[in-house]
């Protein structure tokens, strides 16, 4: 099981892959969207903001966010820190359930340039 640390970790990684995207991907980061992180094995949420073409971590929380945000990824540790790594598809993990992710229809095709 992927711990707090690893976790964030991937994030950072997700969000200096999302600062050297090109093209239509570049498009889809440069969103000004609230996001929200559940990471459902360790019951935390990390809540922030994706702006500027990064994904800036604000806070962590216990438990499921208070607040809706625009953009929420749900899924497990293990799972976030492989598809950050490239060795879980995120089509296949989020058409397989696995990977939870909401939002707008707008930004969610936006997103999936991302993805």
């Amino acid at each position: 099981m992927a711990t707090i640390e690893e976790c964030r970790a991937a994030l950072e990684k997700l969000s200096d892959n999302m600062q050297t995207a090109e093209g239509d991907a570049a498009t889809a980061a440069a969103l000004d969207r609230s996001v929200s992180c559940r990471i459902t094995d360790l019951d935390i949420t990390f809540v922030g903001r994706m702006t500027g073409g990064r994904i800036v971590v604000q806070d962590t929380l216990q438990g499921p966010p208070p607040e809706k945000a625009q953009i929420r990824l749900t899924l497990a540790g293990d799972d976030l820190v492989a598809m950050v790594n490239g060795e879980l598809n995120f089509a296949k993990a989020w058409g397989s359930g696995r990977v939870k992710l909401e939002a707008g229809l707008r930004d969610l095709l936006r997103l999936r340039k991302l993805l």
